[in-house]
């Protein structure tokens, strides 16, 4: 038999492994939507785990539409969207829900042409036009013009677009409308649209597939996305008239205007933005969170959550192909966030 002395030394062990086991977390938090940002936020979600060992976080990547309406119910404890909510949407809800602009990404035009080595450049109207069905091959002489020095096929554009309803797609088509007013007319803006043309994935590792699968396909996806899988990615001309790529300068050169006049509620668009160096198919991509919360527990871990991506989480965002919040929209983030501490207590 072990000696009392033993005895007590065996529990002490059990005690201090127990002890040192990571203890559960206490609040769990759920959010659905935008597939745009989930790259980074699966990243932000699994390093706050670390940092707040109470909270865990369960994100459906579900696309922007969906995590409107999920919110919108209080189905989840935050919605994650790359299109404001609308004045209608505001409306609607039971309560009042507040913008957070998390990063800013861009949308890019992929395409899958293995013989065309060139990168190739499109404009607005050309973009709109193969999207309204009315450029149908590679070489049509739209194209030719802006890539003289590339061989393009006699071959058909397959278009390719989103399934879903797609913040993604508000972006892409917020854009066409600036720039098209037949697109303006026809097709308009909004997180699903009436499609003239093309085949359909889901999520922007949907539409990425799609493009990736389909020789002569043509698609529009996060930055992210077509860097993951390798995909060719166009040039476009953007509002100065200059040739820009997509990449964490030119959305944060895109965004720069726009925060000088960000309205106080932090809906705006900042596709077709003005600036030499301008990317213009950019965008802020938002949580969107009640201010007055029903569980004050849940609220608070959100709040310290939001502090951190403020600030800490920011850091995350170049690595992925995203760009940092300009430091005046963080500083006024701030404030808002501060109202929302304050109505916890």
């Amino acid at each position: 038999m072990r000696s009392t002395r033993q005895m007590t030394a065996l529990l002490f062990l059990c005690a201090s492994i127990v002890s040192s086991r990571p203890a559960a977390a206490q609040v769990l938090i759920n959010g659905a939507g935008a597939t745009f940002p989930t790259p980074l936020y699966t990243r932000w979600f699994n390093t706050y785990a670390r940092v707040d060992r109470g909270v865990e976080f369960n994100y459906q990547s579900i696309g922007s539409r969906a995590g409107i309406a999920q919110i919108i119910d209080r189905k989840v404890d935050f919605g994650a969207s790359d299109a404001p909510l609308s004045d209608k949407q505001l409306a609607d809800a039971p309560g009042r829900i507040l913008h957070f602009p998390t990063v800013l990404g861009a949308d890019v035009i992929a395409y899958n042409l293995p013989r065309v080595t060139e990168r190739l450049r499109f404009t607005g109207p050309v973009v709109a036009d193969i999207f309204l069905g009315k450029i149908t091959k590679w070489n049509d002489q739209a194209i030719a013009e802006l890539n003289p020095g590339a061989t393009l096929p006699d071959s058909a554009i397959v278009v390719c677009h989103r399934s879903d309803g797609s913040g993604t797609t508000y972006v892409f088509a917020d854009y066409l409308s600036k720039i098209s007013p037949e697109w303006a007319s026809k097709v308009g803006k909004g997180t699903s649209v009436p499609w003239p043309v093309g085949f359909a994935g889901k999520g922007n590792q949907g539409v990425t597939e799609l493009v990736k699968q389909t020789s002569g396909a043509i698609g529009y996806v996060e930055l992210v996305y077509a860097l993951q899988d390798r995909l060719p990615i166009g040039l476009l001309k953007n509002h100065d008239g200059n040739w820009v790529e997509a990449n964490t300068k030119t959305v944060t050169t895109a965004a720069a205007n726009a925060a000088a006049s960000m309205p106080s509620d932090f809906r705006v668009s900042i596709t077709d933005a003005p600036g030499a160096d301008s990317y213009p198919i950019s965008s802020f991509t938002y949580l969107l969170i009640y201010e007055q919360q029903n569980d004050v527990t849940k609220g608070k871990a959100l709040a310290a959550f939001i502090e951190w991506m403020l600030h800490d989480g920011q850091t995350f965002a170049i690595p992925l192909s995203y760009a940092p919040l300009p430091g005046s929209v963080v500083a006024a983030e701030e404030k808002q966030l501060k109202m929302l501490r304050l109505s916890m207590h």
